[in-house]
């Protein structure tokens, strides 16, 4: 044994490597191929944003702010909801500002889960969730989606068998990463009769909730009483404002709640840099921004889907997000990691494998873009993958 290895920690997250968004990101950039893969805009946000943000730093807002947040932005966070939702929260007590939805998402899990409490997780799932609940102690229970002619939906009669005493909290998406599906009224009545008898919290993850096509409505669990009176909602305004490189989110639950979060949050991050709330604070005063998102990705994902529609690549729905699955096995029958690195070493455009998305990796022959681009960046992909 070397005097190194002696010193090493036996791993938490043995199992953790290096996540495929890093793995493809990179062999993208070495084949020069189109990425998208990792979900990240290529275009800039509008620049009076970071002009607020620039200004609020020329004011001296450059010490802590309060732990919860800015009050300015709790504020406008809270009056956002109101207004879309229909719910009131508390701007002192049910409202936190984070580093991120990851964040968030790691702070619900460590104020919540104690050794040996399950957590349900629906899969496909983004890949923080699972090494989050182990980091809290908790065991993952996995119910997987179910495919069919109408896109992903979650199969609730699995769901709720999953349910044991030892069930602490249930891990929702919606708009749904991966897959573009939604949740829809009928998903809400269904998850409302599952958790009315029990004490199962849910922490329901709503980073994309701009992003709803077709004339669809975001359904916030924060529209239901019911519901909302046991969530943790997280949101992201890197996602809403193009602007993921901010790693600035917020999380709402009610105060019993709250109070628990903040208990962690005080001690993994404090709190989250002063400037760029404020300015999101101004920014957010304007709704149109938001508001004008749906259309804004809309007309991406039309792009996209149509310059795909004669390709040998099968599109599934996508009814939210700004990411598009599509089904490759009438074309291959590699795994979709060897397909997916075949598309970005040959063909010149990476992609996420949705195997990726799974605790076990389970094949399906879908890959996974990501349409928030700039139109000319879609078209030379496009282009790219017409030829297949």
């Amino acid at each position: 044994m070397t005097t190194t290895a002696r010193f090493v920690p036996v791993s938490k997250l043995p199992e953790v490597g290096t996540t495929i968004f890093s793995v493809m990101s990179t062999l993208a950039m070495e084949k020069k191929a189109v990425n998208l893969g990792q979900g990240f805009p290529d275009f800039s946000c509008d620049p009076a944003l970071p002009a607020l943000v620039a200004q609020a730093m020329t004011d001296n807002y450059n010490q802590y702010p309060p732990m919860p947040g800015m009050p300015q932005l709790r504020e406008q966070i809270a009056a956002k909801i109101k207004n879309i939702y229909g719910h009131t929260y508390d701007v002192n007590t049910e409202i936190t500002v984070t580093a991120g939805a990851t964040q968030g998402i790691l702070t619900i899990l460590l104020a919540c889960v104690h050794a040996g409490d399950e957590v349900i997780v629906i899969e496909p799932a983004y890949d923080s969730y699972v090494s989050s609940i182990k980091l809290a102690g908790g065991v993952p229970v996995f119910v997987s989606m179910e495919l069919g002619a109408d896109g992903y939906t979650i199969p609730w009669g699995k769901v709720k068998a999953s349910i044991t005493d030892k069930t602490r909290l249930l891990m929702l998406n919606s708009p749904h990463n991966p897959t573009g599906s939604v949740l829809s009224v009928d998903d809400i009545a269904a998850l409302s009769d599952i958790v009315r008898d029990n004490r199962v919290l849910i922490a329901s993850d709503e980073v994309y909730e701009h992003m709803v096509f077709d004339g669809g409505r975001h359904e916030s669990l924060s529209r239901y009483p019911e519901l909302a009176e046991r969530s943790f909602i997280i949101s992201s305004f890197g996602k809403t404002y193009h602007v993921t490189g901010w790693k600035v989110g917020y999380v709402t639950a009610p105060a019993a709640l709250m109070a628990e979060f903040r208990k962690v949050h005080q001690y993994n991050v404090f709190t989250v840099n002063t400037p760029m709330q404020v300015g999101l604070a101004h920014y957010m005063s304007k709704p149109a921004p938001y508001l004008a998102l749906p259309d804004f990705y809309q007309k991406k994902r039309d792009l996209f889907r149509a310059g795909l529609a004669d390709s040998r690549l099968r599109l599934l729905p996508c009814a939210g997000t700004y990411f598009q699955s599509v089904d490759y096995s009438g074309i291959s029958d590699m795994t979709e990691l060897e397909f997916a690195r075949w598309l970005t070493t040959e063909i010149g455009v990476a992609a996420i494998p949705v195997s990726a998305f799974y605790q076990q990796g389970k094949e399906s022959g879908i890959v996974r873009f990501c349409f928030a681009k700039q139109d000319a960046t879609l078209q030379d992909a496009l282009q790219r993958l017409q030829s297949i």
